[in-house]
């Protein structure tokens, strides 16, 4: 693809994720914050953010460093930035995680550092954003990944800026009677606008450039593809206007029901778009990563089934949180871990192989990785978290503690074959490097970033 990189830093990001994912779940098997703790108590808040920003936040940061540049065929924007946000945002996550462990009275609290974390992290995402989003513009015409990408950046921005206002008044620095009115309900949108609203917009348009890309499929725009696209747009504007609503006073709950069933709506029709990708495909021998993401796609849909079934029943307040954990590890964290199966062995591939292919034997892609093995752990992971999200619903806080440790097991085991396939420890021996060039570093740079 014309202009495209490798990012330098991309496996830093990933590498920092998958430390705050296995940390988030060692909290929760130890019993540390939800569901031993309301999930707004601040234990519970560590291992949320732990969870959301640490790798979620990261992971989405890194892959969007990388593919990008494919999705705007040029060269990243600033692409200087991308180590000073990645520091940014691991200064303020542990900053941010020091100031609720202070208010958890598990750690002494520092009231400042509730404010300069958030303002680290505003930094930093704002850096990100600038990056994708000024590659993105200078790219025409614009194409449906583009466009999905650029949509996502909107409500990164007002999670963020949400999230610096959360800071401060929790801080104590500013006793706003406004502010304080304002946030009081707004948490629910909060996680809205990021879990939905930049993550899984984002992983929309990624995915169907990667999609067809693995597949072989041909890229075309559907209507129901532009469809998703003004779902999108009315969920997160009915989002939005609930946060206002909140802040004069009207407070009212349907503005995000109303914004769920509308993300529903667009995450059926997107269920619908990835099959005819499926069906379309040139390629008829189907890739682990991608068996992984149509696994993740079907349990989005299911969110939002279990979503609607606990409006008609009745139960909504007692199912928000096994949905909003199946949402998180089932569909975001099950499609992250999917791709990144694939994208470390094959961005290795390029980083080691690319400068010498023509003039000597080169192994495939998956040659870099052993799938059956990893089809395993991925097999575990998704029946753990299916799983958890059961216990959660019946209120077995202790079964579902001995799930998680299954979860973070599969976690484990899948960060192994990534480290593995670093190493090209699973390459055939007639196209192992010189130990001079594979001895690269695992997560640093190694490569200057040229166009390979």
């Amino acid at each position: 693809m014309p202009g495209a990189t490798l990012s330098p830093w991309t496996m830093s990001y990933f590498a920092t994720a998958l430390v705050c994912l296995v940390a988030g779940l060692a909290l929760t098997i130890s019993g540390f914050g939800y569901p031993s703790a309301p999930i707004d108590d601040p234990a519970s808040l560590v291992i949320v953010h732990l969870i959301a920003i640490g790798w979620l936040g990261l992971l989405f940061a890194g892959s969007l460093l990388q593919f990008v540049p494919v999705i705007a065929s040029r060269q990243l924007l600033s692409p200087h930035l991308a180590l000073p946000a990645l520091l940014m945002t691991m200064v303020g996550l542990l900053l941010l995680l020091t100031g609720f462990l202070g208010l958890a009275d598990i750690v002494p609290l520092w009231t400042w550092t509730l404010p300069v974390s958030g303002l680290l992290l505003t930094l930093a995402f704002a850096g990100l954003c600038w990056m994708v989003a000024g590659t993105l513009a200078a790219a025409r015409p614009y194409s449906l990944p583009a466009k999905f990408v650029a949509l996502g950046c909107v409500p990164l921005i007002a999670t963020v800026l949400v999230g610096l206002l959360f800071a401060l008044s929790l801080s104590g620095l500013t006793d706003d009677p406004h502010l304080a009115k304002l946030l009081l309900s707004a948490g629910p949108a909060h996680a809205y606008l990021g879990l939905f609203g930049w993550m899984t917009i984002t992983a929309i348009g990624v995915s169907y450039r990667l999609l067809t890309m693995f597949l072989l499929s041909p890229e075309r725009t559907r209507r129901t593809s532009r469809a998703i696209g003004w779902l999108v747009v009315a969920a997160l504007a009915t989002a939005s206007s609930g946060i206002f609503l909140d802040g004069t006073g009207l407070t009212a709950d349907w503005p995000l029901h109303l914004a769920i069933a509308l993300s529903g709506l667009a995450a059926l029709l997107y269920a619908i778009d990835v099959h005819l990708i499926f069906r379309e495909r040139k390629r008829k021998s189907v890739e682990l990563n991608v068996m992984a993401s149509l696994v993740a796609v079907g349990m989005l849909v299911f969110c939002f089934v279990l979503f609607a079934v606990s409006i008609v029943i009745g139960n909504l307040p007692e199912m928000v949180m096994p949905v909003a954990y199946l949402f998180t590890f089932g569909w975001l964290t099950g499609l992250g871990l999917g791709q990144l199966h694939k994208i470390v062995a094959f961005m290795t591939w390029l980083e080691f192989y690319g400068p010498v292919l023509g003039r000597t034997v080169v192994p495939r892609v998956q040659d870099l990785v052993n799938e059956r093995r990893a089809s395993a752990w991925f097999w575990l992971y998704f029946t753990a978290t299916a799983t958890a999200t059961a216990v959660l619903i019946l209120d077995m806080p202790d079964m579902f503690r001995a799930v998680t440790l299954a979860q973070l097991a599969a976690v484990c085991a899948l960060a192994f074959e990534f480290i593995q396939a670093r190493r090209l420890a699973m390459v055939p021996a007639a196209t192992v490097l010189p130990s001079a060039v594979a001895a690269r570093r695992l997560i640093l740079p190694s490569f200057n970033g040229r166009s390979r």
